[in-house]
This record gives C-alpha cells, structure tokens and sequence, in this order.
C-alpha cells in the first residue's frame, strides 16, 4: 500500500494542536463518587431503613429495660444483632461491587494500551490507542480493533466486524464508490471505533477520538442509571411498606387494647386514677409496641438477599460477565420479553458448522488441506478449552470443525506452500489459493465461497464434475438457505500448469474444478 501512496501524516506540532482542539481519544467515565458516600448509599435500602428504625426503637427499649428493671447488659443483645446484621450485608454488597468496579478499571485500562502503526513526521511509528488524534493516518491488519472513527483512504479485501454497533458480523468496506452500500448503516468509506477488521487490511485517517466517535456515544447511553429501579428492588421496597403498615397497625391495636383493659378494669376508674401509675403503665405498654415492631422487622432478610445476589455475582465473574451492581444479579431472571434482531435469535457471537455434504468418495485428507490452506483466519488457543478465532468468522468456524475432530490446521498450513492467491471479495464471492499439496505431492487448486458461484468452475465438456449431481447440490443448498443457513461450497483440481491459473485481473481462469 505504501508504495501506492505517499503518505505524510501529521507532524508532532499539528498532533499537539489536534489533541488540543480535539481531545484524547479517551472514553470519559461517569466521575466516581467517594468511597464513603458509596458505602452510605447502601443504607437506602428499604429493608435497611427498616432495620435502622428498628435499632433505634430495639436501643430505646434496651435502655429502658436496663435502667428501670436492671436487666443487665444482656439486654441490649437484641440491638447489637440489628447493627451487626446491618453493618454485615452493607458491607458484603459494598465489597463485592467495590471489587466488580475495580475489574473495570483494569479492563478499560488494558484497553488503551494497545499500540498502532501510525503514519507521522513521514514515517510510520507505533502509538497507544489513547495518543491517537484526529488527523492521523493508521494502518489497520486483519484482527485489529479500529482505534477511532475515520475514512478510508486504501482498503483491500476489507471486512468489518461490526457486531458491537449495528449487530452485523461482516460489513464489507470499500474506497470505490461503484461498490458503496447505500442502506449501509456507516457510509462503506468510513469505519468506526469499537469494531474490528475481519478480514483484509486498509489506511484510515481519523476523523474522530473519543466521546465524539460512534461507539463513544454508545458508551455514554449505557452509563448506569440509578434511579432505574430492579425488580428486585421494586418487590422489596412493596415488602418494607408492608411490614411498616403491618407493624405499625399491630403496635397501635396494642396501645389501644391495653388502653382499653386499663380504664374497662374495676381498679382504674376515670374518677380514682391514679396518673404516677397510669403513666408507668402507659410507658410499658408503649414498650410492648414498640417491641412488636421490632420483632416484625426480618434482621436476616438483608443478609440473605446480599448473599444470594453476591453468589451470582461471583458466578458470573467466573464466566467474564462482570456487574457493577448486585442487584442487577437478578435482573435477567425478571425479563419477560427479549427483543432481538432481524434474524430472531441470541447467539454466542460466534459461527459453528452444522452440518457438511460433502462427495462420498472424496480424501477427509484433501478437505481438511482446503480448509486449512485456503484461509487467511487463524485459532487462539490461550483456552484449551475453549479456542477463539482471529480473523474471519467464517474461515475461523471451518478451522474449529476440523479441531473438533481432532485436526490442527497449522501443521498443515505450514506443510503446504502457497504458490498463488486470490482473497476473497464481495465482488468474486470467492477465494482461491494454489498450493503445493503435500497430501497429493502435487500442485493443486482450492477454491472456497458462494456454492452457486462456485459450482459454476465444476464444468468440463458439459459435464458437471460431481458423484452428486448439481440439482441434488442445488435442492440441498435451498434447504439450507430457507433454514436462513449461511452456505459455502468447496472445489479443487488438481494443476499441470501452476503459472495459468490465475490471471492478472483477478479471474480464475481455469475451469474443471
């Protein structure tokens, strides 16, 4: 590309004047509040609220009982167990989405510290993400997430995983106007912060950093909203209210009852009232009430709520789903309606093969070297378990069938040497590579991309060059298709003449695959 086109960039003076009329290119975080206040919001709890009205009436009962009847210290155990059980799921809360919050922090952090192949001062240099200004020039490879938002200045074989803003997977970007998208989301020039390069590789020049890019307002539209209310917390601040009504209705019918015993009793008529004794009664029957409202209170309800919801927060860390609020634990257990996108369904972001038809007769051998060698997609094998793709979905889902059946593509990737290559385009809607085949100890041509396209270089002399005929190819691909599958068809041949394959404009020109 380089050689195409002479590109200057920016100097070091012009980046010093864009960062500072245009800022960093830095997402800007909701500024955090103290830890202190953090901690005290958590006692708005209702259920919380509850308990602190219940330890001040519990101490106020506590005192009576030990002034007045000596009871002994053991008589404010009642008002101990309400702090400790307060100060217990306060705490817990606190700590797991103090921790939740700090997982964060590393995350974005990490994210910035990723370097980029930039072009300034005439040469190309690398930077970190955040030092990237408006104006730069950035070379982009296959498996890189694009820094910021900008248009295209070179693109070959460009796709672009745009998943985390419009939900599509696989966007192809072009420079040629000719093949611009007109109900394309983005314009087909331009790319967006936040998504990632499938496949192929460009230069960009920034157009925007930061705040101002796409995925920069997204990220503020998400920002946390406290003042939305869970269902959890919907359904306990209904409990709280009852049991205040509860408790409060019981210690008044309390009152009145033993009101109502005092003045009905023979002893305490209106007229011989004794009101030193009447004033004693009243205290104690007013402590009694109190009591009762105590008693109502469940001090262990908020622990077992802040338990239950710091286990699932834990058990969706342990998966990489972090959460900064416990109570949004629950959330996802609440949803009645899911709305998705056009094709219906929520998935693992993540293509698998579901099913093959393949000739009967043809070498697993020669479809495993297809697959491996005429690809440009490569696994990540950090999870054992669980390897990832880097680059194209497609070609990455093909590498994962053969490892589930127990075939490394690397091994015969690196065995086969590539002769001749067309990536694949929107335009040919397929990919060809001539390799060295060391299954067959011969050239040969593999040939991989829309199966009607492909099955049109499965002809020689009129004959279609298959143990299964084309229209039982062509019944199985309208299966598949009203299954909304995504298809793929193989060929190969096998080479005489490996300098005529493919020609100088792109087209393959040999038929008979």
């Amino acid at each position: 590309m380089a050689e195409k086109h002479h590109y200057k960039g920016l100097t070091d003076a012009q980046v010093l004047e864009s960062r500072a009329k245009h800022g960093e290119n830095s997402l800007s975080s909701v500024e955090g509040e103290p830890l202190w206040k953090q901690f005290l919001e958590k006692f708005t709890d209702p259920i919380i609220i509850i308990l602190l009205v219940a330890l001040v009436f519990s101490f106020g009962v506590s005192t009576y009982e030990f002034t007045v009847h000596n009871t002994g210290i053991h008589a404010f155990l009642e008002p101990v167990g309400i702090l400790f059980a307060v100060l217990l799921a306060t705490g817990v809360a606190f700590y797991f989405e103090q921790k939740a919050n700090k997982q964060f922090e590393i995350l974005n952090q990490v994210n910035d510290d990723i370097y980029y192949k930039v072009i300034r001062n005439e040469r190309i240099t690398q930077v970190l993400k955040k030092d990237i200004v408006v104006g730069d020039v950035v070379i982009l490879e296959t498996g890189e997430e694009i820094p910021a938002d900008g248009e295209l200045l070179e693109a070959v074989s460009l796709h672009v995983n745009e998943s985390t803003l419009t939900g599509e997977p696989m966007v192809h970007k072009t420079t040629n106007p000719a093949d611009f998208e007109a109900e394309a989301t983005y314009p087909s020039n331009y790319i967006c912060r936040g998504t990632s390069v499938s496949d192929g590789h460009c230069i960009f020049e920034v157009k925007k950093v930061g705040d101002a890019t796409e995925y920069g307002k997204v990220f503020e539209g998400v920002q946390i909203d406290n003042s939305v209310k869970t269902p959890l917390n919907e359904q306990l601040d209904h409990l709280a209210g009852m049991i205040t009504k509860i408790s409060y209705a019981i210690a008044a019918l309390v009152i009145v009852g033993r009101l109502i015993v005092y003045f009905t009793s023979a002893d305490h008529s209106l007229d011989t009232i004794d009101w030193v004794s009447f004033g004693g009664y009243l205290l104690n029957t007013v402590m009694i009430a109190i009591t009762v409202v105590v008693v109502a209170v469940p001090e262990g309800l908020p622990m077992s709520v802040t338990l239950s919801l710091a286990y699932s927060m834990r058990s969706m860390m342990a998966t990489n789903n972090l959460v900064r609020k416990m109570h949004a634990c629950e959330t996802m257990g609440a949803t009645t309606v899911i709305c998705t996108d056009k094709t219906g369904t929520l998935t693992q972001n993540q293509m698998t093969i579901y099913e093959t038809f393949f000739n009967a007769g043809i070498d697993e051998k020669l479809i495993a070297e297809s697959m491996a060698v005429n690809s440009t997609a490569y696994l990540d094998f950090t999870d054992k378990d669980k390897p990832s793709v880097l680059g194209n979905p497609t070609e990455g889902a093909l590498l994962l069938w053969l490892y589930g059946k127990g075939i490394n593509y690397l091994p015969i990737r690196e065995e086969s040497e590539v002769l001749q290559q067309l990536t694949f385009s929107t335009e040919r809607k397929y990919m060809a590579t001539l390799v060295q085949s060391p299954t067959l100890g011969k050239p040969v041509l593999y040939v991989k991309g829309a199966p009607e396209i492909v099955m049109t270089f499965c002809h020689e002399g009129g004959k279609f060059l298959s143990d299964i005929s084309q229209a039982d190819f062509e019944a199985k691909l309208l299966q598949y298709q009203n299954q909304a599958m995504r298809t793929i068809g193989f060929a190969y041949k096998v080479i005489d003449d490996p300098k005529a394959i493919i020609s100088e404009n792109g087209k393959l020109v040999v038929n008979g695959l």
